[in-house]
């Protein structure tokens, strides 16, 4: 401990134990070096933490349940206490209250509490999502998606109702299980959020040839329970103009339908505290509650100033910047300073300069590199870019969507907007440039495409003097496969979910590490959405193998160490 005397930590008490209560306790334990905070996590579900992201690929048979674990933060200062539910916040005392008698003294409350999922007002479900009939489920938790994949084994067909992300992420899953599966959407086209009218087309036609029924412009109109059992669902129409195909009034026969209509903030610990609540837990800036500044909010619950995306990334931003907030208000010292964003290095490379394409390109993933984040909780000129890239996790089928997109996108001036539509081909790309940068984009049908998109936006780098070089890159002439990832830059992002970086991945394995799980482990690659595994693989398996060479070679400096 550092300073006279003996210091008394300060008490942390973190209700959520979900992606970004979790993320926050690891981040607060990799920073209290000096045994600062005295943390307790209050989880109400009986697991480890695990990634919620990846729970559709659960239900898709590609993930394992045990591969879907996040790190704990038990041990030091730091104890998790799951399967206790948090029922009360004493905030004149300042204690936490449990459904186990348990009280939790805290000098700051933070409350990743997460969202649940949204249950529509249709005849035939309860409205609770704990309260569903048999057959009925709701994607949210662990045991949501063991409970899917339990259904699949005796029933034929499925419905999904909700075309968001997730809808269509569940739709391909249960049909690559070899189940009848019909997708249901209100709105024109799935995706509408994200994509416009021309590419939820090309969306829905590749949904189709997977093997999904789309059923849009219309929504359940009641789900049919016999004998306390799911048997179907009755549609009625919303949008019939957009859907000419759709009979209004069809009934669908599944004995197994799964709700993916959106979430709602968990608020009610909040509200029950007296503390400002509107959609979320409405706080400032620097992510304390507007009504108690010794409670803060983080993840879906919270409602910052900015607005939220309900994107993991964004989450995970915010429990970092809150971890080096309250371990320096315990050390004493004042908050790292929030200053505007660095220029990054640009390293990305269209075809035909220098010879060929980038890393980027070559490693065939979305590698990119944010501009360093302005730090500290004080939020003001945070750079979160990055953190509202969509990308639907479907195996072959490639959806990814960013910044400034979608049929809501309201043009603005300065803007300029290219677009690729090639529905026979399976493909539409949009790029929208301002002021040399890219300031969004849409890309189904190519991954290729969106990984050099993607990683232009979050680098921010110049894009061509004609942007329609952005949607021509596929065309060209493909790049030889790269013998090594030697010329890849240090500060090229492998695993864009965590922000790890070519640097950490090699410092991690100059202190030892040997394996992927290794690397996962101390930097946290390849646990957020999954995509960039075979990226961090192929890096591992190089550096590894390379280390002798690289370490007599006198031109590459060191590597050095891991961050802590």
């Amino acid at each position: 401990m550092s300073g006279p005397g003996l210091r008394v930590p300060r008490r942390v008490v973190v209700v959520g134990n979900g992606m970004v209560g979790a993320r926050l306790a690891d981040e607060l334990a990799r920073r209290d070096a000096d045994g600062v905070l005295d943390v307790t996590v209050l989880g109400a579900e009986p697991y480890e933490p695990y990634n919620r992201v990846l729970l559709s690929d659960v239900v898709a048979g590609r993930t394992d349940v045990a591969a879907i674990g996040m790190p704990v933060a038990d041990g030091g200062n730091a104890r998790v206490l799951r399967g206790t539910c948090a029922v009360a916040v004493d905030r004149d005392a300042r204690v936490v209250l449990t459904d186990d008698g348990g009280r939790h003294p805290y000098d700051h409350l933070v409350l990743a509490t997460g969202a649940s999922a949204r249950v529509p007002a249709v005849p035939g479900l309860g409205g609770d999502p704990g309260a569903l009939p048999a057959g009925v489920h709701a994607l949210r938790t662990l045991d949501d998606a063991r409970e899917v994949v339990a259904a699949t084994v005796n029933a034929p067909r499925a419905v999904v109702v909700g075309g968001g992300v997730l809808g269509v992420e569940v739709a391909l899953g249960l049909a690559a299980r070899g189940l009848a599966t019909t997708l249901v959407h209100g709105a024109a086209a799935p995706m509408d959020r994200q994509l416009d009218d021309e590419a939820g087309a090309v969306l829905r036609a590749g949904l189709e040839a997977a093997g999904v029924v789309v059923r849009t412009g219309v929504r359940p109109g009641e789900v049919l329970v016999v004998g306390g059992r799911a048997v179907g669902v009755r549609l009625t129409g919303t949008v019939p103009a957009a859907a000419p195909r759709a009979d209004p009034h069809e009934v669908l026969g599944a004995g197994l339908v799964v709700l993916a209509c959106g979430t709602v903030p968990e608020t009610s610990l909040a509200r029950r505290a007296g503390l400002a609540v509107d959609r979320g837990v409405v706080v400032g800036p620097g992510l304390a509650s507007v009504t108690d500044p010794r409670v803060f909010a983080v993840g879906d619950c919270a409602q910052p100033p900015e607005g939220s995306r309900g994107l993991v990334a964004e989450g995970w931003d915010q429990a970092r910047r809150l971890a080096e907030h309250l371990v320096s208000l315990a050390a004493g010292r004042p908050g790292p300073a929030a200053g505007a964003p660095g220029r990054p290095r640009a390293h990305l490379r269209m075809p035909g300069e220098d010879g060929g394409p980038s890393m980027a390109v070559r490693l065939g993933t979305l590698l990119s590199s944010r501009a360093p984040a302005a730090r500290g909780v004080g939020g003001r000129g945070v750079d979160t870019r990055g953190t509202d890239v969509v990308k639907v996790k479907a195996g072959a089928l490639s959806v990814v969507a960013m910044g400034r997109c979608g049929s809501r996108r309201t043009p603005v001036a300065g803007e300029r907007a290219v677009r690729l539509g090639d529905p026979a081909a399976g493909r539409y790309v949009e790029a929208v440039v301002a002021d040399g940068v890219l300031v969004g984009a849409t890309c189904v049908g190519d991954a290729r495409v969106a990984a050099d998109l993607t990683a232009a936006y979050t680098r921010r780098t110049p894009v061509p003097a004609d942007p329609a070089f952005l949607l021509l890159t596929p065309v060209m002439p493909a790049a030889e496969p790269a013998s090594s990832p030697e010329h890849m830059p240090d500060d090229a992002t492998v695993c864009r979910c965590n922000g790890v970086t070519k640097h950490d991945i090699a410092a991690c394995v100059t202190d030892g590490g040997e394996t992927v799980d290794d690397v996962a482990r101390a930097t946290r690659a390849t646990t957020g959405c999954g995509s960039c595994t075979d990226a961090v693989c192929g890096l591992v398996e190089w550096l590894v193998r390379d280390a002798p060479a690289r370490e007599v070679r006198p031109e590459t400096p060191a590597v050095p160490g891991r961050r802590g």
